[in-house]
């Protein structure tokens, strides 16, 4: 297994706080970005993860993370960190729209392009979108856009740094819930699937393990939504 370390942004917690224990139970070394310290971050360290702040809603915070991975060898990229927030009132909507570019688009156009040639031969780039993307949202329209932007830089991706650096996206819907959802959205949300559960973090692990490991797919999206576009 290589000893260059997986870099993942946003994994401070829910699935990407799941992505960095599961690869340290693998031995590989990870490094991780999150925007607000939280108590898993001083765990996470004593473990030997390096730990980086990093704010994505500024170019300053997207130029200092690549300047903090300066010459630092990887064997992937996952593209995680997202904010999933509803539309803004219309007074506000360019300011909204703007944050969820910024956050999901072009943060992961600049550190693909700093940070590609830094992958070790056969690494992986790994963006993480939304099952939205094909199907449209009257509650997140910036959100959804701004994901299927992640999603058209996979391909185009693809193609420039190709055979060398595989790149691929995932497209989840419901992974886990929220502490705070009641028993009427969650049954909601369940009856959108053909699956009809709960799938849990280790679902999008199973996802990433084989992007990783694969030889041959590049340039496509592996949706992990439980049917339901055929719901």
């Amino acid at each position: 297994m290589t000893a260059n370390p997986v870099l993942i942004t946003g994994a401070a917690q829910r699935v990407g706080l799941h992505l960095v224990h599961r690869f340290l139970e693998q031995g590989r070394p990870v490094i991780m970005t999150y925007r607000q310290h939280r108590k898993q971050i001083d765990q996470l360290t004593a473990q030997g993860v390096r730990c980086i702040q990093a704010d994505f809603a500024t170019d300053d915070g997207i130029a200092a993370l690549v300047s903090a991975l300066s010459g630092q060898p990887l064997g992937a990229i996952i593209h995680n960190a997202s904010s999933w927030d509803l539309e803004a009132d219309i007074h506000d909507a360019a300011r909204h729209f703007d944050a969820m570019m910024q956050v999901h688009a072009k943060a992961p156009y600049l550190l693909n392009r700093h940070l590609a040639g830094q992958i070790e031969d056969g690494g992986s780039i790994i963006h993480i979108t939304d099952y939205t993307v094909e199907k449209g949202s009257d509650r997140h329209i910036a959100y959804v856009a701004s994901k299927a932007a992640l999603s058209s830089l996979t391909l185009s991706f693809a193609k420039l740094l190709g055979p060398r650096v595989r790149v691929n996206s995932i497209a989840p819907s419901l992974i886990i819930f929220n502490e705070d959802d009641d028993a009427q959205y969650k049954a909601k949300t369940l009856a959108k699937s053909v699956m009809g559960i709960e799938p849990g973090c280790d679902e999008i692990w199973l996802a990433v393990h084989y992007l990783l490991n694969s030889h041959y797919v590049t340039g496509r999206t592996l949706h992990v939504d439980g049917g339901r576009h055929i719901r």
